[in-house]
């Protein structure tokens, strides 16, 4: 099949695509986050501390699956992207249902390492092909819709895992959310199409590419680039305090507003996945009609102004301690703070070199799993139990929640920033076509 035809395909299967990817990503954000509802029962029934609860949720799964991600990306600049992510979500869904064998904390702690090592070949490979399906000005609707996974996984993980451990126990909600991905990997196989790299991007795909860069170049080329560096600090300091807070939140709930686990699977969790669900969507609507009349730095400034907003919001919902009152108030931040994935991702995939895309994701990938999902975890477990022995179990973890959203604003001032670098460099652009003076270097 020749490179025509082969487009061709790809785009009459687009939506496709995209959908069963995004699905991908459900699962694989649901199999990484069902930890966070099982937890107390965890807790219990092997004796750990909310230190060891925070390394499972945290580095045990993140120092694999990010430092993993950089092959990955290198195959996937290189290789068959739907081969890569069939063969990682079949491995991850097995071994979520692994950690419901384990009888200790080591145990568990392997089994987590291994579905850290299957999710490492998910979103890299993901990136690349959404990119080359999507064009630029149509990209970030394309990943916010891609980002439904961590809305939807989350959610799906609390409803699915806090039901089926109420009725059944916390070990046969691990069987029952990793056994379907192995099905789901084959689907994924047999009608994903994969799509010419550099398809939605003609002036890139019509350059010779040359040889395939190196690691080294990957990685400078992206710290060489104001924006993108700005980009990767804001959503990294974003996901270091939204999944620290999202392995402990059904722990808050339940220490703190004394709801149990069944009805944070059938209230909260399903109001909260529409809320995150409609701040994904709208906020990949949001960016690229942002775009259209402002250009692409104002997708990071709106990240801003929504997270911005939001923030207050997630502090009344920590300083409260009644359900009626601080669990509308999350809902109503959900509908701000999950904005900026598909717009951050959009803009890195837009100034990422052609054949590095892959690359730049899993660089970036790379530094807000480390960072974000290895640290965020585990920093609230060591807080939480070192106020435990003057706050006790429910206060010390309000402040540790309470101390993480206070590091907000640090993640908002990078997205000023990064919306400052990009519009500099479409000045930039606009000087050099026409003759003018370059006036930043991207």
């Amino acid at each position: 099949m020749d490179t025509q035809d082969t487009a061709e395909r790809a785009l009459k299967r687009r939506s496709l695509t995209l959908f069963l990817l995004t699905v991908a990503y459900f699962f694989s954000y649901m199999d990484r986050q069902i930890l966070a509802i099982l937890q107390e029962d965890i807790r219990k029934e092997l004796l750990l501390s909310d230190t060891q609860l925070g390394l499972l949720a945290g580095f045990a799964f993140a120092i694999f699956y990010a430092t993993l991600g950089l092959p990955v990306a290198r195959w996937a600049d290189r290789g068959n992207r739907v081969t890569i992510i069939t063969i990682a979500l079949a491995l991850w869904s097995a071994m979520t249902a692994v950690c419901g064998l384990a009888q200790n904390f080591v145990q568990l702690l392997l089994a987590r390492i291994g579905v850290g090592v299957g999710e490492a070949g998910s979103s890299p490979p993901s990136h690349s092909m959404i990119a080359d399906l999507y064009p630029p000005e149509k990209r970030a609707g394309a990943m916010g819709i891609y980002s439904l996974g961590v809305v939807l996984g989350a959610a799906g993980g609390t409803m699915i895992g806090g039901t089926l451990a109420h009725f059944f126990g916390w070990r046969y909600a691990m069987f029952a959310v990793g056994i379907p991905g192995i099905l789901l990997a084959v689907i994924i196989k047999l009608f994903v199409a994969e799509p010419p790299r550099g398809m939605s991007d003609p002036e890139h795909a019509a350059k010779p590419q040359g040889e395939m860069p190196k690691f080294g170049e990957g990685f400078r080329s992206l710290f060489a680039n104001r924006a993108a560096v700005h980009l990767v600090m804001g959503v990294t300091i974003t996901s270091l305090i939204g999944y620290g807070q999202t392995a402990f939140g059904p722990s808050f709930i339940i220490r703190n507003m004394g709801l149990d686990k069944l009805q944070i699977a059938s209230i909260v969790a399903p109001v909260g996945a529409v809320c995150g669900t409609v701040s994904a969507v709208l906020g990949g609507w949001l960016a690229n009609k942002a775009a259209e009349r402002w250009g692409l730095h104002a997708q990071s400034w709106l990240v801003l102004v929504m997270k911005g907003i939001g923030l207050p919001l997630s502090f009344l919902f920590f300083l409260s301690s009644d359900p009626w009152v601080g669990i509308p108030i999350y809902w109503v931040s959900l509908l701000l703070v999950n904005s900026y994935l598909g717009p951050t991702f959009a803009l890195i995939q837009g100034l990422a070199p052609l054949r590095m895309r892959a690359l730049w994701a899993a660089v970036t990938l790379l530094v807000i799993n480390l960072i974000g999902l290895g640290a965020g975890p585990t920093l609230i477990g060591v807080i939480s139990d070192a106020l435990k022995p003057s706050l006790g179990d429910a206060e010390a973890l309000r402040w540790a929640m309470l101390t993480f959203a206070a590091a907000t604003p640090w993640a908002l001032f990078h997205y000023w920033r990064a919306g400052v670098w990009l519009k500099r460099r479409a000045v930039a652009s606009l000087d050099g076509s026409s003759g003018g003076p370059m006036l930043a270097k991207s």
